[in-house]
């Protein structure tokens, strides 16, 4: 089950559709336009930003994130020092496995350091989340900042958001349309198949980011990073095969790295899959845009340990710079105002969650079958 709160003055929303509908005006007054009375009236997001300042929620988190890493270290090391004690055995998988989800959490961290949730200085945010990523998860910071600002700034808006792009999946029916071959059987199944293909997940991350390192576009820290990822990936595959047998070694290599697609795509595919998408040129206020295409996953403090934060995705979209730590005591103010506002605020289980994408991705691809659907008339249908 979900909890929404919504009423007749919302935008259609409905966790099922593919598209907001056409362009029509919000109810929200922008901060600084009169109302009708001639007084300045803030908007939804001023109120609640305004609130979550007075409560202090605003503030970084340094202790809590030292108790994080200092865990992940420790949680590493005992890791290194089962890999070494284990020797040559297929128990090493369970190392392995271990090891993927370790990397996962140590990306969870790099997320909000990119977000300056750490530290109150942004370079130092930077530069630490900028060698998390590179030369511990091996993934290019400068490519993930990149994507996931873009993100940020358009969520779930067709054309803006890169989280949407066509990919192996396609995350909308136009998309799935244009699929042949294999791809497209992929896509008609790819509701059922989305779990499996994320044990590729860990490979496509660490290809595309190093990748773009090499496009002729200005990078920032671009040598470092090439540097960083490089050296990780040569000592890491360098002990696996020096300390396993051939076979093993890729055993072990392949395990962790499916492990960390799973976990890392079982993270953040609950959050806007399956949303409500936003037509490239609709008009939309900032509190409804992050609202209303995010989803929320129940489960208190353990359940913000397992996702990183992720888990409260309404509250870090509507504010990102926020520390985990504060998130959940956002959330009873910001679904006050949701109410109030008549935006639907979604928040539901973890298994749903899962059910809810796998149940869109399918939808999506089986669009792809039915060559007189039309998909304009079937998406203000569906937002209706």
């Amino acid at each position: 089950m979900s909890t929404t709160y919504s009423n007749r003055s919302a935008l259609p929303v409905n966790p099922a559709i593919s598209t907001l509908g056409p362009v029509r005006p919000t109810t929200t007054r922008v901060v600084g336009l009169p109302s009708a009375e001639g007084e300045r009236a803030p908007s939804a997001y001023a109120r609640v930003l305004s609130t979550a300042r007075e409560a202090g929620l605003m503030r970084r988190a340094p202790g809590f994130y030292s108790i994080v890493f200092g865990s992940l270290v420790l949680a590493t090391a005992g890791l290194v020092y089962g890999f070494v004690v284990l020797g040559d055995t297929w128990y090493q998988l369970l190392i392995a496995a271990a090891l993927g989800l370790l990397l996962t959490q140590f990306a969870f961290l790099t997320h909000e350091a990119s977000h300056r949730q750490v530290f109150t200085s942004g370079k130092l945010n930077d530069r630490v989340g900028r060698l998390l990523a590179t030369g511990v998860v091996g993934i290019s910071y400068a490519w993930w900042m990149n994507k996931h600002t873009r993100h940020h700034q358009h969520p779930n808006t067709m054309g803006k958001d890169p989280d949407i792009e066509i990919d192996t999946i396609s995350f909308t029916e136009e998309d799935a349309r244009t699929r042949t071959g294999f791809f497209a059987w992929i896509t008609r199944r790819q509701g059922y198949l989305f779990f499996p293909l994320l044990t590729l997940e860990g490979l496509n991350l660490h290809l595309r980011s190093t990748m773009a390192l090499f496009e002729r576009a200005p990078i920032p820290g671009r040598v470092l990073e090439l540097t960083l990822i490089f050296v990780r990936l040569g000592a890491y595959v360098g002990v696996v095969f020096w300390l396993l047998p051939v076979g093993m070694a890729f055993a072990f290599i392949g395990v962790q790295m499916a492990v960390f697609g799973i976990y890392m795509g079982a993270s953040f595919a609950p959050n806007h899959k399956g949303m409500p998408l936003i037509s490239a040129g609709m008009k939309i206020d900032f509190f409804r845009r992050q609202v209303m295409t995010s989803r929320n996953i129940r489960g208190g403090f353990w359940m913000s340990i397992l996702f990183g934060g992720l888990n409260l995705q309404i509250e870090h979209h509507l504010f990102p710079g926020m520390a985990r730590p504060h998130l959940n005591t956002a959330r009873s103010f910001i679904r006050a105002a949701c109410k109030s506002e008549g935006v639907t605020y979604t928040e539901t289980g973890m298994m749903a969650s899962y059910g809810r994408v796998i149940a869109y991705l399918n939808r999506v691809g089986l669009s792809a079958r039915d060559p007189f659907d039309c998909p304009v008339s079937t998406r203000h249908s569906e937002a209706v």
